[in-house]
């Protein structure tokens, strides 16, 4: 077992979930990488160094979830943290089109897996001692621009990402004098490898996004990876029930996109 901080991070074969497991191991955290891909993210942790794991889970089956957080305090004794990431895209249908089964998963996902993964977390950071700051661990939640504004047609999308802020705001309530920070980020549009892949097939407009966004651009993964790094470490000890936007000043705006001037080159 290690003597460093361990840390479960859930859809974490790539894009924010990836960097921020690199971000996590740089940062002297064991890691505990989750998702769906079992395979590529066994290959992710074995990129990282051999302290660290990658395991298969649905995050949405609860006796899956509880299996693999047992497996994971077998094998590393604790969990100090815990990145609630894994998520699906929504369907791209106008409401009057849109399937049930496919705005249930959504919602399943992102929010329901996101709770059955901290019901977990939680119950074994509990039994854990506490740090000097009285703490036992740290969960961070990714939100989203979305969960502030709504989207045209995105329905599950922005409801599960609103429904991760609520819980993230009473989950940090009821767990603050048991030592257990929860948190949120609220990432806006971040240059994945699936975004710049919509964007080079013209499904998502870069420069309306830009003009939009007032510092210009989408963000790279490390750049949402470093806020959740923090959010999960001892610099983050006295903070809980918070949501950080990492958005680039997108919910912010309270003008017209015009106001913010021209794009200027980098």
């Amino acid at each position: 077992m290690s003597s460093s901080p361990l840390a479960i991070v859930t859809g974490a074969a790539e894009g924010i979930g990836w960097a921020t497991a690199q971000q996590l191991a740089q940062a002297g955290w064991t890691v505990a990488l989750f998702d769906m891909n079992g395979p590529r993210v066994a290959e992710r942790a074995r990129a990282l160094g051999a302290q660290h794991s990658g395991w298969a889970c649905d995050v949405t089956n609860a006796d899956e979830v509880k299996a693999r957080v047992s497996d994971v305090v077998a094998q590393h004794g604790r969990i100090d943290g815990l990145v609630n990431n894994a998520g699906i895209a929504d369907q791209t249908a106008p409401t009057l089109q849109q399937d049930i089964q496919a705005f249930d998963q959504v919602l399943a996902v992102h929010l329901r897996g996101a709770f059955l993964m901290s019901q977990q977390v939680i119950a074994q950071m509990v039994q854990q001692p506490r740090d000097a700051h009285g703490n036992r661990g740290a969960l961070v939640n990714i939100g989203s621009i979305a969960s502030f504004g709504g989207i045209p047609g995105r329905n599950a999308y922005c409801a599960a990402k609103a429904g991760v802020l609520g819980m993230t705001r009473a989950l940090a309530s009821e767990w603050a004098r048991q030592g257990i920070r929860v948190n949120a980020v609220a990432p806006g549009y971040v240059k994945t490898a699936l975004v710049a892949s919509l964007v080079d097939r013209g499904a998502i407009d870069a420069q309306a996004i830009a003009r939009r966004t007032p510092m210009g651009r989408m963000a790279a993964p490390k750049e949402i990876a470093q806020v959740i790094a923090f959010l999960a470490s001892p610099m983050a000890s006295y903070i809980t029930g918070a949501v950080l936007p990492v958005d680039g000043g997108w919910t912010a705006l309270g003008a017209p996109e015009a106001a913010l001037g021209p794009l200027e080159e980098n």
